[in-house]
């Protein structure tokens, strides 16, 4: 099989697309010798890059460009035409990030994450909107499969925009087995120490910006009883993301019982899974939400939002609240961290719970497709 795929975010910021796209190709060569592969990072080739792993002074470029609406917009539209002029067919094209490009392939699937971008358009910037309702509906139709990375998402597409039925097939995430798994105590104390880290706290894992609600967790922190908040700071970590003054600010008015870590490596997260006493993750949208899997399956007691696809990933090894309700984020926050009973409980079906998921799994299901279309 000939098989192209389009690997350029892995030459940019991190993000959970790019660590779908590293973990999935990284599953076909192991697994799949046979297939002969192309990845596009804006030129054909037969390496794949370790995710992010690019020449320094390469991303200082491409960050600034990305400072700037005009710059991105012509990055984009070069990248498309230099994929446009290649002359060679593939057999098939794995576009794993909502938009196919000009590649010439006999058959094309795309996987769509979520609807974010149509349904809150307000969660993202004006230059990404503009980009998806340029693009995404005129070229989605040339998919002739579309994968979803929950059901959640696939009935959504059918739904409330018309995808056929049989056209979407849905194959969810995994996560990275080796790094994200429990860890002996001793092991994580040297993190503890370098990042300034209490005895106990609750942990947060995501951009700042306005998805992730993180206005109403800090609502919903600052409701606990003050007992609570003095023996168990917020911790958060993640990129700045963006629109994030007025949860900036905030921030700072909680100085004293929340902390603000930025971004932190895969190591160094696996570690905060494992030291945190609860995960929080109230997020009013997620396509699959890979951070609560990824505290589940280190032992860490997971409490998310009630909507989306979160009860389809978490099932019964999490506490729920609706994200629209800081009250009841804020009992329920209290109820985790007052019963060690409680905790317990969801750390034992988290550690179940996620069994369920592996990247090698998901890129199983994925190569089952790509032969599925191609007749191989």
């Amino acid at each position: 099989m000939k098989l192209v795929i389009n690997t350029i975010p892995l030459h940019g910021p991190k993000t959970g697309i790019s660590n779908y796209i590293f973990h999935i190709c990284q599953e076909l060569q192991k697994h799949h010798p046979d297939f002969d592969v192309a990845y596009y990072y804006g030129y054909f080739s037969k390496n794949l890059d370790q995710a992010n792993a690019v020449n320094p002074l390469l991303a200082r470029i491409k960050d600034t460009a990305k400072s700037f609406d005009l710059l991105k917009k012509i990055r984009r539209k070069s990248l498309n035409f230099l994929a446009s002029l290649y002359p060679r067919w593939f057999d098939l094209y794995f576009e794993p990030n909502f938009i196919p490009l000009d590649i010439k392939a006999k058959n094309i699937v795309t996987t769509v994450h979520d609807f974010s971008f149509q349904i809150h358009p307000n969660w993202h910037p004006l230059e990404r909107i503009e980009y998806f309702k340029n693009n995404f509906w005129k070229n989605i139709g040339r998919s002739n499969m579309i994968v979803t990375v929950s059901n959640f998402i696939r009935n959504q597409a059918i739904q409330e925009f018309g995808f056929e039925a049989d056209r979407i097939r849905v194959i969810p995430n995994g996560f990275d087995q080796e790094l994200f798994r429990p860890i002996p105590a001793p092991d994580t104390m040297a993190t503890r120490t370098q990042l300034g880290l209490p005895e106990s706290f609750i942990l947060f894992v995501g951009s700042i910006e306005p998805r992730k609600n993180l206005l109403n967790l800090l609502d919903a922190y600052a409701n606990l009883a003050a007992p609570l908040r003095r023996d168990h700071p917020l911790v958060l970590a993640g990129f700045k993301g963006w629109e994030n003054r007025e949860i900036m600010k905030r921030l700072r008015r909680l100085n004293n019982s929340v902390h603000y870590l930025g971004f932190v490596t895969d190591n160094v997260l696996a570690h905060l899974y494992n030291l945190a006493t609860i995960f929080v993750y109230p997020s009013f949208y997620e396509g699959f939400g890979l951070p609560p899997l990824e505290a589940m399956a280190c032992g860490c007691p997971v409490l998310t939002a009630n909507t989306s696809s979160m009860p389809e990933v978490c099932g019964d090894a999490a506490s729920y609240a609706s994200p629209f309700d800081a009250e009841e984020m804020s009992h329920r926050m209290a109820q985790l961290l007052e019963s060690s009973a409680d905790r317990h409980v969801f750390r034992d079906r988290g550690l179940k719970r996620a069994t369920n998921f592996a990247w090698d799994k998901s890129a199983r299901a994925h190569a089952e497709l790509f032969c599925f279309m191609t007749g191989q």
